[in-house]
């Protein structure tokens, strides 16, 4: 449900800027920009495919989340 809701807006007003906070990182895996907050304070940023590459945080929880599924 947050998946289609979240596309759905997207649709509707392509301009909008919105901030979503997730715990699954599939929900945020199209997002033009992702910041990884660590103790309150932005620690890497950027899309899904420039924080895998950097091999950091995001990485790390990508990997223990598809790990579990």
């Amino acid at each position: 449900i947050v998946q289609e809701t979240l596309e759905q807006a997207q649709t509707e007003d392509p301009g909008r800027t919105s901030i979503i906070i997730a715990h699954r990182l599939s929900t945020i895996r199209s997002c033009d920009l992702i910041c990884v907050l660590e103790m309150g304070r932005i620690v890497e940023s950027g899309t899904h495919t420039e924080l895998i590459q950097k091999g950091g945080i995001y990485y790390t929880m990508l990997n223990a989340q598809n790990n579990v599924q």
